[in-house]
């Protein structure tokens, strides 16, 4: 049976979906998008929840003259931590983010690799962070570069993905 159907305002082409959980049970989803943003969906929409549902900016370039444009990748990943509830999104701008969504705030960015990231997934205790760099074809066919190696990383993560205190 379908729990939960939502549509439309997402703006542009989504490229991943994650279910988070609270309390153990299933709880609501995160989504990503090409667009630089992700979204924080709750199953229960009721107005007490109202304020879990948001979206945030990601996987972009940092501008500190405003008369320039900033640059907007493609959010290729989300993934939920499976015991602390915080996640990870990944980019076409080459990095890992690690966020607290009950915080709403950025705990830590990755490396900047060579190529985008295309993929991502923790273990099920939540101790190692997996992922991998590949072309993603968001810069089209001419940009591909057949001598460019894929990677896959596996890090270890520890306290880096624990909640902010309140």
């Amino acid at each position: 049976a379908v729990v939960s159907t939502q549509s439309g305002h997402y703006g542009r082409e989504l490229r991943d979906i994650s279910i988070f959980k609270k309390e153990g049970k299933p709880a609501g989803f995160g989504v990503c998008s090409i667009e630089g943003r992700a979204a924080i969906e709750p199953f229960d929409n009721t107005a007490a929840n109202s304020k879990d549902k948001f979206t945030f900016k990601c996987h972009r370039s940092i501008v500190s003259d405003h008369h320039k444009p900033q640059d907007i990748y493609a959010v290729n990943g989300i993934k939920f931590h499976p015991i602390h509830g915080t996640l990870a999104t990944i980019g076409s701008d080459g990095k890992f983010s690690f966020w607290d969504k009950d915080a709403r705030t950025k705990l830590k960015t990755g490396e900047q690799l060579d190529n985008t990231i295309t993929c991502c997934d923790f273990n099920h205790t939540g101790t190692f962070f997996a992922y991998a760099s590949s072309y993603d074809w968001s810069k089209g066919h001419e940009f591909y570069n057949p001598q460019q190696k894929n990677y896959i990383f596996v890090r270890q993560v520890k306290d880096e993905l624990k909640p902010r205190k309140k």
